[in-house]
């Protein structure tokens, strides 16, 4: 990945977030289980717009981590519909971290997609909407 990216179109920000001391791991790092939370929030946002409704987290069909995040780095995920099927929605989402203290350095951390299932208030899977 990019050691010195920009960061994409605000259209598709899906959020922003600090972490803080106590989102680390035992090194020190921010912890992955943290930024694998932020990316399924992320990706969640943009699946519930589409499905109108009620969304369940069925599957994380790949994550990869291509930088360590730190305390204090700005995280920006953005989201993007790449698969839409009967009751399924995928969504592709990349996270970058503009470094604290170093002004301008925008680096993409982590990669990722999910893919969510619309669901009734039984939580049965239930048909998209249709989007014409």
């Amino acid at each position: 990945m990019s050691e010195d990216a920009s960061l994409p179109d605000e259209r598709h920000l899906a959020i922003r977030v600090m972490p803080g001391p106590a989102d680390t791991n035992a090194s020190g790092d921010i912890f992955g289980g943290w930024i694998m939370s932020q990316v399924d929030i992320a990706g969640s946002i943009v699946a519930r717009r589409r499905a109108g409704g009620r969304i369940v987290t069925v599957a994380v069909n790949a994550f990869q981590f291509h930088q360590p995040v730190f305390v204090g780095d700005l995280i920006s995920c953005y989201a993007q519909i790449t698969r839409v099927g009967r009751t399924s929605i995928t969504v592709h989402v990349t996270a970058y971290a503009e470094r604290r203290g170093e002004r301008g350095e925008v680096i993409q951390v982590t990669e990722a997609d999910v893919t969510y299932v619309a669901v009734d208030e039984n939580r049965r899977p239930r048909p998209l909407p249709r989007q014409d």
